[in-house]
């Protein structure tokens, strides 16, 4: 009996230890960031705005990122023809009304890829232009920065230059979040994962 008290004993002690990380054969481990910690954005079936949305002054001159997105970013829309639609990503309003001067970060998913845009509307034009081509899964990095009359967009390490119809030194406005279209709403639930960089 006092043999089997000191085998459970030790039994138990052996049991105290640490377990390693588990892997899983063919499934590789998911990518994670010590002390970083994203927020996830969901943009629900039926919906433009992102479950996030909110009124939310911004004040500053760049705002950056790290971003992740998952399979929920393919896509088809139901006209085609949408499917060349820009969403939005995350971004500001200089002022109160984001159709006269703003710069977002877009995307779309289209020919097979995942895109992003610089999207920019300077005093009421809008216009954008791809930046890059990303992959899904993947932590990427990303910036807009004002100077001038110029929104400087960044993507990993791709940039663009779009104009602005400011010149002011900082940007007083608020902040634009996730939303899909477009004239189309989310096909299905999407996510999306942001995390804010200090400047």
């Amino acid at each position: 009996m006092k043999n089997l008290v000191i085998i459970l004993h030790l039994l138990l002690l052996g049991g105290c230890k640490k377990d390693a990380a588990i892997s899983v054969p063919g499934i590789p481990p998911a990518e994670t960031i010590p002390g970083e910690f994203f927020t996830k954005y969901s943009i629900f079936k039926g919906a433009h705005y992102c479950d996030k949305t909110s009124i939310k002054a911004f004040e500053g001159d760049q705002v950056n990122f790290k971003i992740k997105f998952d399979s929920t970013a393919i896509y088809q829309t139901i006209d085609p023809a949408n499917q060349l639609d820009i969403n939005k990503l995350i971004g500001f309003s200089e002022g109160s009304n984001n159709h006269i001067n703003s710069a977002r970060l877009g995307w779309s998913w289209n020919e097979g890829a995942l895109r992003l845009y610089g999207y920019v509307y300077a005093n009421g034009v809008r216009i954008s232009r791809e930046i890059a081509v990303v992959d899904i899964g993947t932590t990427i990095r990303v910036g807009i920065r004002i100077s001038g009359k110029e929104y400087i967009f960044s993507v990993n390490e791709k940039k663009l230059v779009l104009p602005r119809g400011l010149e002011t030194e900082s940007v007083s406005g608020y902040w634009q979040f996730p939303y899909f279209g477009g004239d189309e709403v989310a096909p299905h639930d999407m996510y999306i994962k942001l995390l804010h960089l200090k400047n």
